[in-house]
């Protein structure tokens, strides 16, 4: 890796280090608490970001998801809900911290409900299966890790949650193709290897999301975090 790449992916890596302190952070203030609303709890994150990150953007929406909520993907926008005590919540933030972009997402648990504790840590397991299988194969395409990731949810007995798996990140904005939802996803269709070089010729990093789905869809879990890094 020549010192640009090298610098990309410290600045990346950097970014990431800094959205776990703040999914700490949000933990110790026990932001995520019975009683709050998912647009409540996300107006304090951004606040927290904001006063004590120096994370003022997030490239995306923040997305706080709780009980039932939490079956949907990204890209839907239920109904705002309460979190309730015995509630599985699921957080999805962009935050962007010296202009790279940081994608986290972590699952927590209330209550002491067994099955909702082990899908949280299976999450977090099948994104660590997921990552290997990744480096163990140089040449995979998106439509492969995808496939990887969908059989291994329904290995585990869950559904997968969403119709992709992950997408690129980089320097804010990171690189876009106007009407593509495709070819820079974790997607079925998308049968371009993972790391070939993006426009410029760097390289592509990338972000793995798994989110698994209960089959009665009363509830799931989200994970995730930087893939090539």
């Amino acid at each position: 890796m020549d010192q640009i790449e090298q610098r990309r992916a410290d600045s990346l890596r950097a970014a990431q280090a800094k959205a776990a302190a703040l999914f700490a952070e949000i933990e110790q203030r026990g932001l995520i608490r019975p009683g709050a609303t998912e647009s409540q709890v996300s107006k304090e994150i951004f606040r927290l970001s904001r006063d004590d990150f120096d994370a003022g953007r997030h490239w995306h929406k923040r997305v706080i998801r709780t009980g039932p909520n939490t079956v949907h993907p990204y890209q839907i926008d239920p109904e705002d809900r309460t979190i309730a005590p015995d509630d599985i919540v699921y957080l999805d933030l962009g935050p962007v911290f010296e202009e790279w972009e940081a994608d986290f997402g972590r699952t927590y648990v209330l209550g002491d409900d067994s099955r909702k504790q082990v899908l949280s840590r299976l999450v977090e397991a099948l994104f660590r299966e997921g990552k290997a299988y990744f480096n163990d194969h140089p040449d995979i395409t998106g439509a492969e890790l995808y496939a990887k990731v969908t059989a291994m949810a329904e290995r585990e007995g869950w559904d997968f949650g969403n119709g992709h798996a992950g997408h690129i990140v980089g320097e804010f904005p990171h690189e876009k193709i106007i009407g593509d939802k495709i070819s820079l996803y974790i997607h079925p269709e998308n049968h371009q290897p993972l790391r070939a070089p993006d426009q410029f010729g760097r390289q592509r990093h990338w972000i793995l999301e798994i989110h698994l789905v209960d089959k009665d869809k009363q509830y799931g879990a989200f994970f995730e975090e930087l893939l090539t890094i």
